[in-house]
Formats: C-alpha cells, sequence, structure tokens
C-alpha cells in the first residue's frame, strides 16, 4: 500500500469494526435453528460458523465489485464520505442488535453509503438502477422465494418421513441441520464479508491507492474474513434468541428445510453479484418452514417487528450518515466530533446490553424436540400466532361432527 493517509487508515479500521458487528449480528442466520432443535451446542455452532464464514470470504468477489464500483459513483466521492456511510451502518447494527431484532446490516451499509453519498455530492452521486436492480428488488423477491422453498421443503419432508420412527428421524435432521448450517455459513461468507471488502476497495479507489475498478486485494480479503469470523464467535445471542425460538417453533426437519433453503438461494444471490440481505432471505426460511408443519405456526407479532426494522433500515443509516457526513464535511474537528460520537454511543449500547445480558446458555436447545405440541402448549405459548393448515386428526374429527 502506498499515500495511505491518517484517514484512510481509520476508514479501514471502521469498515472492520462494521465487518465485527455484521459478523455477530448474522450468526443467527447460520445457526439460530441449529441451536433450538438442539443439533448443536452453542459454542461449538459459532465457532463452526466462524470458520467457515472466513472460508467464505476468498470465494468470490462479484458482490465486493457491485459494492465498490456499481451504487454509488466513484468520482467527486472523498475518503471522508465512506467513513460517514460506516458510522451510520455501525450505529444501526448495534441499536437492532440491543433489542433483538435481525435486521439487515446490508441495507445498514447501502443506507448509510447512499445518505453520505447524496450529502456529499448530490442525488446524482447514486446509481440508482443498480440500487434498484441489485438491492431493492431482491430484498422483496429474496425471503419471499426462500419462504417458499423452505416451506415446500419442510411439507416434503414430512411427507416422506410420515411413517418413520419420530425419534429416529429427528436424529437424521439433526445431523442434517448441522450440514445445511456449514453451507449457510460458507454462503454468508461469500456474501457478506464481500460487502467489507467493497467499502475498502471503495477507500483506497477515492484515497488514490487503487484504480477505479480495481479488484479487492488479498490483505483486504483476509482482513475482510478475519473481521467476520471474530465477529461470528462472538456469538450475538440475543438475535439467535429471536430467531431460534422467537418467531416459531421447529422441529429438525423444518430446521434442515430452512437452512438448506436459505443457502441455495444467498449462494445463487453471491454468483450474480445480487447483494442481498442474508437476514432476510434466512428469516423468510424460518417463517416458511414453520408453516411447513401442519398446526405449525408463526408468531407475527415478532415478524411484524422484523418487518418495520427492515423497513427502517436503509432510510434510517442514510439519514445518520447524511447527518455524520455534514458534520465530518466540516474538516478535522468534524471527522473526530463524529468518531467520538460513535465510540460514545456504541459504548452506551453495549452498557445497556449488560444490564438484560443474553448468554449462550439463554439459547440452547433441548436435545430433543417434542413430536407434537399439548393443547395446553398451543393455548399458551401460540396463543399470539396465525397458525398453519390444522392437524389431519382435527380435520377429520370436524367432518364427522358435521
Amino acid at each position: 500500500m502506498e499515500h495511505v493517509t491518517l484517514l484512510l487508515a481509520v476508514v479501514i479500521a471502521t469498515a472492520l469494526v462494521f465487518d465485527f458487528t455484521n459478523g455477530f449480528h448474522d450468526t443467527a442466520n447460520a445457526m439460530a435453528t441449529t441451536i433450538s432443535t438442539g443439533a448443536l451446542n452453542p459454542k461449538i455452532a459459532v465457532a463452526m460458523s466462524a470458520a467457515l464464514n472466513l472460508v467464505g470470504a476468498f470465494l468470490s468477489v462479484e458482490v465486493a465489485k457491485t459494492i465498490s464500483g456499481g451504487i454509488i459513483d466513484e468520482h467527486g466521492i472523498d475518503t471522508r464520505v465512506i467513513f460517514a456511510a460506516l458510522v451510520g451502518a455501525i450505529l444501526w447494527n448495534l441499536a437492532t442488535w440491543l433489542l433483538g431484532l435481525p435486521s439487515s446490516s446490508s441495507h445498514a451499509l447501502f443506507g448509510g453509503l447512499i445518505g453520505a453519498a447524496v450529502m456529499s455530492a448530490g442525488v446524482s452521486a447514486v446509481h440508482g438502477g443498480t440500487v434498484v436492480t441489485k438491492v431493492l428488488l431482491p430484498a422483496v423477491a429474496a425471503p419471499l422465494v426462500a419462504g417458499l422453498a423452505a416451506l415446500i421443503a419442510a411439507r416434503i419432508t414430512f411427507r416422506l418421513g410420515r411413517h418413520a420412527d419420530d425419534e429416529a428421524t429427528a436424529k437424521g435432521y439433526r445431523a442434517g441441520q448441522i450440514a445445511s448450517a456449514a453451507l449457510v455459513s460458507l454462503a454468508h461468507g461469500t456474501n457478506d464479508a464481500q460487502k467489507t471488502m467493497g467499502v475498502i476497495t471503495l477507500a483506497l479507489v477515492t484515497g488514490g491507492v487503487l484504480a477505479p475498478g480495481s479488484n479487492p486485494p488479498v490483505w483486504v480479503i483476509v482482513c475482510s474474513g478475519l473481521a467476520i469470523a471474530l465477529g461470528t464467535y462472538i456469538g450475538g445471542w440475543r438475535i439467535i434468541k429471536t430467531m431460534g425460538t422467537g418467531l416459531t417453533d421447529l422441529r429438525p426437519q423444518q430446521g434442515f428445510a430452512a437452512q438448506t433453503s436459505a443457502a441455495i438461494s444467498i449462494l445463487a444471490s453471491s454468483h450474480l453479484g445480487f447483494s442481498l440481505s442474508t437476514t432476510q432471505v434466512c428469516s423468510g426460511a424460518v417463517m416458511g418452514a414453520g408453516l411447513g408443519r401442519r398446526g405449525g405456526s408463526v408468531r407475527w407479532s415478532t415478524a411484524t417487528r422484523m418487518a418495520v426494522a427492515w423497513c427502517l433500515t436503509l432510510p434510517a443509516a442514510a439519514l445518520v450518515s447524511a447527518g455524520a457526513e455534514f458534520v465530518a464535511g466540516r474538516g478535522t474537528w468534524g471527522v473526530v466530533a463524529v468518531g467520538a460520537v460513535l465510540v460514545a454511543a456504541s459504548g452506551a449500547i453495549w452498557l445497556a446490553a449488560r444490564r438484560r445480558p443474553v448468554t449462550a446458555q439463554s439459547v440452547a436447545g433441548p436435545a430433543a424436540r417434542p413430536t407434537a405440541l399439548t393443547g395446553q402448549e398451543q393455548a399458551g405459548d401460540l396463543a399470539a400466532t396465525i397458525p398453519g393448515p390444522p392437524p389431519a386428526a382435527a380435520t377429520a374429527q370436524r367432518s364427522a361432527a358435521a
């Protein structure tokens, strides 16, 4: 590297901090269902996910190129804009983590880039066509496609195993869950780690270190992979709890269907250069799998909170980053002030989280799940849900009574 200024070094470090928050924010995507069904111990699950995130970071650079040269115009954008974008993305990640909401780290980053670029150079600095085709449309389509695929896959798995022993079937699908969770972790590394690679590459381009259109250097790939792997290993237990047990009750068959459907969707999008939200894909797959079992339910109150967070992510991060760019644009003192606000706000969120800690023990799943929910469980734990199709036995009883 040559001509790396102090500000550029700060931006690179801030990008790696974002990558770290992305790791623990999105650990639930790969491991929440695996932990909730008892397929893996929580600590082992996050360690495996971290290792595969690191491996996945080396498999592709298509998403990184979309971010470094596709969303905003590299010309007329300086390094300070990238710093402001990262501030908004990090603060949104931390705030939603505190609330246990699996929002999109990807959209937080996109919103930050868009907000800071518009504040710095106007609307013309954003490539609207790329934002629509490679960000917004996948954001709508991906969770719907993954959810439908998971619903169909869950229905098929239950139908194929309807005459098998429940306990033996559950053990087999728990083993399958481990393999599918590994695939999701690998896919997450190929998609999300690349986003930080793209941001650092964009910063190097704006700083004059790299030529426009360059691929991420090897050291950028290595650092990005390590940062997201470390964040994943820390474990975002708050969001794992929401994804694993707060959204729906899953059996191993459903967990396997959800993770496999999500992994295929993420890998396909990475190959095409679509920078979608792995959180939205995995959440959609979990909901689809939840409705894939007869009598299965989704807690729509939790799903609604998640959907609201999804809708707010991009504009909220954009507003914060635009404000950060406005202050940082005043000069060196502005950059220092924005950095101080980021550190202070991050510290306050961390202290708030310490008052109500969520640990690995809080999210550990049972060794086995019951084969059927009792009437009391359905009346109590699932009272605030909208159920899927009723069990066949209940349907037959109602037909006989009629």
